[in-house]
């Protein structure tokens, strides 16, 4: 078994939870192969009883990884998929951070959680994706995004108009700071704290959230996967930002974006203790309650 690490900069206090990982797959023998800039910063703490195999790009992964391992936040997480892509690959997230939706594996469970690779004790969660194309490829080849498309306004001023249409059929023409297009996924991230609704990962739907509407009566609206979703934005700026996951560029207001539902699936690792529900009720605190 072969697995490929994946991370960012973590603090310092951290290190002692990532040496804890790298012995644990030593004492299994487990290979490993490390993305070239995390094993950069890594390797000034880490101990490793053999050197190991170094990667920097998505296509040295396919047929050689059997297992991704995520190592920080959700942002992380967001962030490995962009080398996992369309390959397969199981994804499993150990979370250095905070809030850790998708990076599932607390820091003290790490050894549980290799054991549970090891036993295939564990679940593929598949989750969907959505895409984005506009006239001069703006993502380029990572046009994708697991939790949301955004468009906001570049600056403070005043409000952008957004004009979204559903398979051609004018939705809406929506006066506010931007707009918000998740995945079930995203549905828990950005989409959430603008009062979306939380769509379940089997769901195959899309959420449109408005971002500080001007018209208060303009609410979510839940859609088919299935669906094109087309944008034009206007106002008096020219130019507007756009957002992929963790990814965004400047879009000119000339452009037209449509986005729709990704022809592959990303695989999450969930072990078998786990569930969509009990991760919701533990993350946003459902049920904290003296009354309970």
């Amino acid at each position: 078994m072969k697995i490929a690490l994946f991370g960012k900069n973590f603090a310092d206090d951290r290190f002692f939870y990532f040496q804890q990982l790298i012995e644990k797959l030593e004492e299994c023998d487990i290979s490993m192969m490390i993305y070239a800039p995390f094993y950069e910063f890594v390797k000034r703490k880490a101990l490793f009883s053999r050197l190991p195999e170094v990667f920097s790009e998505y296509h040295q992964l396919p047929g050689r990884a059997d297992y991704m391992f995520s190592i920080g936040g959700d942002g992380t997480m967001l962030d490995a998929i962009t080398l996992v892509r369309d390959s397969a690959i199981p994804l499993m997230g150990i979370n250095l951070g905070r809030m850790g939706f998708l990076s599932s594996i607390s820091k003290n469970e790490i050894s549980q959680a290799v054991d549970a690779i090891r036993r295939n004790e564990f679940t593929l969660n598949k989750r969907s994706l959505l895409t984005v194309e506009t006239p001069d490829h703006l993502f380029g080849e990572l046009n994708y995004a697991l939790n949301e498309f955004t468009i906001n306004k570049k600056d403070s001023g005043s409000m952008i108009l957004v004009h979204v249409y559903i398979n051609d059929l004018l939705l809406n023409s929506y006066w506010a700071d931007g707009l918000i297009i998740a995945t079930p996924t995203g549905s828990t991230a950005y989409s959430l704290s603008c009062n979306g609704p939380i769509l379940i990962p089997e769901s195959e739907n899309f959420v449109i959230t408005p971002i500080a509407p001007h018209n208060l009566t303009v609410r979510p609206v839940v859609i088919p996967d299935k669906s094109v979703i087309r944008i034009k934005v206007d106002g008096r700026m020219s130019q507007y930002h756009a957002g992929l996951d963790s990814r965004s560029a400047v879009i000119d207001s000339s452009a037209e974006m449509v986005i729709r539902k990704a022809p592959f699936f990303v695989n999450l690792v969930q072990r078998t203790s786990d569930n969509f529900f009990t991760t919701i009720r533990q993350k946003l605190l459902w049920g904290h309650d003296i009354r309970n």
